[in-house]
């Protein structure tokens, strides 16, 4: 019988705790990047912007979120459906996979590769 060894279960569990510690901030940066944005262009144009969830609109990005999930999902009829639901999946997790090389502190970075800048470029390009 073969069973797991506990070391590479453990290096396993590391890598994905790694991933998530720089996968979840990355997502708030971008969510509260929208968020700055939509107030910027919205002092541009004389307006508020996002002012009603939360104090001073600093939940919109949840908000954002919930109905992007909850809305119904539009496919074109002379589409493939699969093409129409993977496509962005595939982009996302492209954008995603190319911080696996950069360094966020010292020493501390997902996959330590010595090709990282051909990686970041071929997976940039994708």
């Amino acid at each position: 019988m073969n069973f797991i060894n506990l070391d590479s279960l453990y290096l396993l569990g590391f890598i994905i705790f790694k991933i998530f510690i720089l996968v979840f901030p990355l997502l708030l940066i971008v969510a509260f990047l929208t968020y700055a944005e939509r107030k910027v262009i919205a002092a541009a144009q004389l307006r508020k912007g996002p002012n009603v969830v939360g104090i001073w609109g600093l939940l919109q990005p949840l908000a954002d979120g919930i109905k992007l999930f909850s809305k119904e999902s539009i496919f074109p009829s002379v589409s493939s459906k699969l093409v129409f639901i993977i496509a962005p999946m595939v982009a996302f997790s492209l954008s995603i996979a190319a911080w696996a090389v950069i360094p966020v502190a010292d020493g501390w970075v997902i996959s330590n590769i010595n090709v990282g800048i051909l990686y970041l470029f071929a997976i940039s390009s994708l």
